[in-house]
Formats: C-alpha cells, sequence, structure tokens
C-alpha cells in the first residue's frame, strides 16, 4: 500500500520537474485503498520509505495517429482503429454535438453554438474518413461537415480507461493519504509569489496531500491576499474576505478564545463551504497555540473499515450547523448536511464537522438519535488517535494553506502577554478558483518547458 513504486504511474499532466519543495512530504503517504500511484511534478527527490530516491517523473506526449475510420451504422457509431492497433468507438450524436466548425462552436470561447433545439439526436453519417492530415471528416446526411482533430479525439475515447485518464487531468483526484509520520510539504512564500513552476508545485501538492506550509512572509497583516490575488481572488464570508484570529471581548467565534480548539472544518454552516483556507501566523502566543491537523479523508477509510454502520451512519444522516452572530455584517447561518460526503462511486470527497457549531436542533427519528451519537464519537476517536495527528507550530512570517473539505484542524489552548499577543489572519478561497490557476499554470510551465 505504501508508495514504493510510483515510476511507473507518473502523470502526464503532472510530467515535468517543478522544485524540490516538499522535501520527503510524501513519506507516510499512500493512495487510498489501492496500490501506490502517481507521484505529482512538484514531490521531487522524495524519499520512499527508506528504499530509493525518486527524481523528476516525466512521460513522453503520445502522438497519435489514424489507420482507418468507419461507420457503424446499425449501432449508429463510428470506429476509429489508431496505429498503435488501438479502438475507439463514438456515438454519432456525440459527434455531431461537438462540431469544431465555426458555425457549432466559438472558438475564441470554446464554447459550443450549436443548440440543443437544433441537434438531431438520431443522426446518422453519410461519409466518414481518414484526411491527408491524419484528420477524421464526417459529412452529415444534411451536408454539414465536421472535422475532428486525431488527438482531441483519442482524449475523449470512451474507454473506461480513457475517460479515467481524462478526469484526472481535469480534476487531479488522486489523493495522497498520511497520518502522523507526514513531513508537511514546504515552500518558499516569495517563490510562491513570483515563480510559476513553484506556484505550480504549491498547488498540486495542496490538491494531492492537501496541507502546504510556506516560508519567509513578511510579519504583517496582509499576506493571504496578496497570495489569494496569485490564484485569483479571495471568498468573502461573514467574517470579511479576510479574518484576524486574535482574543476577542465577547467572541463571536470560539477561534477568537484562548481555549482548545478540537479538529473541525471551517464553516459547514455554509451550504457551500470554502475549499482552501489560509492562516498566516503574524505572532505566536508565549506558550501553547500549537496547531493540530488529520487527514479526514483516511480517517473516513479507517472508519469504514473498522465500522462499517457508523460509516453509512455518517454518510447518509444529515446534520444541522447553524452559525449566528454579526462581523463583517449579521448573520444567521442554517444548513444541513452529512459529516462524510461520498460520490456516487462511494469516494468521500467532503468533510464537514465543527462540533462548535452543530446545532442543538437534530433532525433525526427518536430512533436514529443514539446510532447517530455512536457514528461521530468513534469517527472522532480515530481522529484523536495520536498515531493520526500530524502536530507543529507556526511561527511569525509562516503561512499554512489547507484543503478545508479534507483536512480537520484544531488548535491547543495557549496563554499570551500583553505585550505577545497570538495573532493569525486567515482568509478562504474556493476550490474552482484554486483549479482554475493551476491548469492555467501546468499549460504556461509545460508550454514553456
Amino acid at each position: 500500500m505504501w508508495m514504493s513504486t510510483l515510476s511507473r504511474f507518473a502523470l502526464p499532466a503532472l510530467r515535468r520537474s517543478t522544485s524540490a519543495v516538499v522535501g520527503r512530504a510524501l513519506r507516510a503517504c499512500r493512495r487510498p485503498g489501492q496500490a501506490a500511484g502517481p507521484l505529482p511534478s512538484s514531490l521531487t527527490s522524495v524519499q520512499l520509505r527508506g528504499q530509493h530516491t525518486l527524481g523528476s517523473a516525466s512521460v513522453s506526449v503520445a502522438c497519435h495517429s489514424v489507420r482507418h475510420v468507419r461507420a457503424l451504422d446499425e449501432d449508429r457509431l463510428m470506429e476509429v482503429e489508431w496505429e498503435d492497433g488501438g479502438h475507439s468507438l463514438y456515438p454519432f450524436t456525440w459527434l455531431r454535438d461537438n462540431c469544431q466548425c465555426p458555425l457549432c462552436t466559438l472558438e475564441s470561447a470554446q464554447a459550443r453554438k450549436l443548440l440543443m433545439s437544433d441537434l438531431d439526436i438520431h443522426t446518422g453519417v453519410d461519409v466518414v474518413e481518414v484526411t491527408n492530415d491524419n484528420k477524421v471528416s464526417i459529412v452529415w446526411p444534411d451536408q454539414h461537415s465536421s472535422v475532428f482533430d486525431a488527438e482531441w479525439l483519442k482524449k475523449r475515447c470512451f474507454s473506461p480507461a480513457a475517460r479515467q485518464a481524462m478526469q484526472e487531468e481535469l480534476f487531479l483526484n488522486e489523493h495522497y493519504y498520511w497520518d502522523s509520520k507526514l513531513r508537511i510539504p514546504t515552500a518558499d512564500y516569495q517563490e510562491v509569489l513570483h515563480d510559476d513552476k513553484a506556484a505550480l508545485a504549491w498547488l498540486s501538492a495542496l490538491r494531492r496531500i492537501g496541507i502546504v506550509y510556506l516560508k519567509g512572509a513578511p510579519a504583517e497583516q496582509g499576506q493571504v491576499a496578496r497570495l489569494a490575488e496569485r490564484i485569483g481572488y479571495l471568498r468573502l464570508t461573514f467574517y470579511g474576505h479576510t479574518w484576524q484570529v486574535q482574543d476577542k471581548y465577547m467572541a463571536n467565534n470560539v477561534a477568537y478564545t484562548s481555549g482548545k480548539l478540537s479538529l473541525h472544518t471551517d464553516y459547514p454552516a455554509l451550504h457551500f463551504a470554502p475549499g482552501v483556507q489560509f492562516l498566516h501566523c503574524i505572532n505566536q502566543a508565549v506558550e501553547g497555540g500549537e496547531s493540530e491537523v488529520v487527514d479526514g479523508f483516511h480517517m473516513a477509510e479507517q472508519l469504514q473499515r473498522e465500522d462499517p454502520e457508523a460509516f453509512w451512519t455518517l454518510t447518509s444522516l444529515p446534520v444541522d450547523f447553524t452559525d449566528t452572530g454579526t462581523d463583517y455584517c449579521d448573520f444567521m447561518l442554517q444548513s444541513k448536511k452529512c459529516i462524510i460526503d461520498v460520490d456516487t462511486e462511494g469516494r468521500v470527497v467532503r468533510i464537514n464537522y465543527n462540533n462548535a457549531t452543530r446545532e442543538s436542533v437534530l433532525d433525526l427519528p427518536l430512533h436514529q438519535v443514539q446510532p447517530f451519537y455512536r457514528a461521530l464519537k468513534a469517527y472522532v476517536d480515530i481522529m484523536n488517535r495520536p498515531e493520526n495527528v500530524v502536530t507543529y507550530r507556526m511561527e511569525p512570517g509562516d503561512i499554512v494553506t489547507f484543503d478545508n473539505w479534507r483536512l480537520l484542524h484544531g488548535r491547543r489552548s495557549y496563554i499570551s502577554r500583553p505585550d505577545r499577543l497570538r495573532h493569525l489572519e486567515g482568509a478562504y478561497l474556493d476550490w474552482d478558483e484554486v483549479m482554475s490557476r493551476l491548469r492555467i499554470l501546468r499549460n504556461s510551465v509545460h508550454n514553456d518547458a
């Protein structure tokens, strides 16, 4: 299960070396429920549990040529035979829907102009052939013509392997699970701001591992906003564009006290919780205040393995969350979510848990109340096992960036002095903006290489 065979799974999407910003971060990481997987390009010179050091993983870009193409009229499919001997099938309807000609597609926006109301979903074809420049040409019954590039078609093949590869390229869904042995990936703040390769390495590791540490930021407010501008823009919430984690009189959030914060995700009271969180240490406490994080996805996998009934309960019973107060403006939030969100294939995709804002209203039938508490307690107990928790202490100038849909974070209680008050500045972004910048950086870095 541990990462000992990474090189043969190198991803085309992250195929080139950027910088060795993460040291040995993957030493205790693995892919969930399967053999070792691809190594992100940012994770160079990674020590694999004492076995060997893997440098940058690279793969060649395949150039696909079409050997033959034919129409299977009875099945309403076009079959492409590739020069390497492989075959791909494409439905007529899909091909007509995705015609790339100027009448059907606005190339400057990569957007479809063909209206669904004008699409004949039962269309046949008149002619299919390979052109001299290795493209596939189709003439439709109404004499409209479509021409498709071979690489464009190959990437959109409907085989399970091709579909999975495309989704991985688009979303980087492959995560690396970890426990207390994790060495948090670390990058230089200024390099991330000014170097595209460093920024790509940062975001790639953030997506894969869920947490990256940045060092060297000025110990003054405004740095999380600068970092967010490197991506796009900040997520505005009821606590403002950025927010100050300090002791506050009549605190409107438990984070604004000096007490211990249990492991949690931020803002489950919002129906669409922020995807990524930044925390910048401007001043640390005299004593205490250490940060704690766990991999919520890994903990959910452990729960499913050890207590399937509890896992089912937390993925199926919705719980109410609330948040009320005044900050950027007045707010009175209510939401309803399962503690563990899974996709249609049963994979964990989001954790929604904050004990402080879990509503006293529990909208469950009476007979499900005790099973819910039992399941939640089982999950929390797994998260609090020492072998699962990574503990670190932020110092002025440190910024931690992490996946708020995946990681649960907490803080130990602390003691401050009037001349040394603990102060962190925080900010949120959404994964849409982060993944958009990652894709742009990936294209830019790879095209310049």
